[in-house]
């Protein structure tokens, strides 16, 4: 059977749009079973909308514990029987109440080559600090913020003139074409995990 995967996102979902490309053009053997955003206004919920794709909000203020909120995802992605988690701008941290419901099934997309830079200014610290190379990780997500095992990194160049903003676009292209990579790898099966490291068949 062809491999389920549901999306959560917070915003305008481009990232969401390069794995819509990718499963339409054959690149990548899925089909994309919900996109949850917990944004009733994200711009991806529109993109999901016009190729024929279930969409659902739930929002997190509407419950006053983590947990609740998480519960409620797992619920939603249960019921569209979903094999794989991919994270695509969803800028919630998810609580070991989600990441224990799909071990070692959750995908998260990183502007930086982690482990550096994590958390939500990856692009502007790498900028800040001066790095050479930045670029993108595709990684398995855990109970620690942006440290789980990596799957897929591509490095791209952080140029003399460049602003933080130049640099995130930059970045932005990479992604769109690591994303679905790293969503074959780990559909692909075969692979495992030595201590913190990915190791594709």
């Amino acid at each position: 059977m062809t491999p389920r995967l549901g999306l959560l996102i917070s915003g305008r979902g481009s990232n969401l749009q390069a794995i819509i490309e990718a499963v339409g053009d054959g690149r990548l053997e899925a089909t994309i079973a919900l996109v949850i955003s917990n944004q009733a206004e994200a711009g991806g919920l529109e993109r999901a909308r016009n190729a024929g794709i279930e969409t659902l909000v739930i929002s997190h203020l509407a419950y006053e514990r983590r947990e609740d909120f998480d519960r409620a995802l797992v619920e939603a992605l249960r019921a569209h029987r979903v094999d794989l988690v991919c994270l695509a701008g969803f800028m919630r941290r998810l609580t070991a109440v989600f990441i224990d419901a799909f071990p070692r099934a959750i995908l998260n997309i990183h502007p930086s080559l982690l482990p550096a830079f994590p958390g939500a200014h990856a692009q502007r610290d790498a900028w800040r600090h001066g790095a050479k190379v930045s670029g993108v990780t595709v990684h398995l997500v855990d109970v620690n913020l942006d440290a789980g095992p990596i799957v897929l990194q591509a490095s791209v160049p952080v140029l003399p003139d460049d602003t933080p903003e130049t640099l995130a676009a930059r970045i932005l292209e990479e992604e769109h074409r690591a994303y679905p990579e790293a969503i074959r790898l780990v559909l692909a099966g075969g692979w495992r995990i030595e201590g913190r490291r990915f190791v594709p068949r």
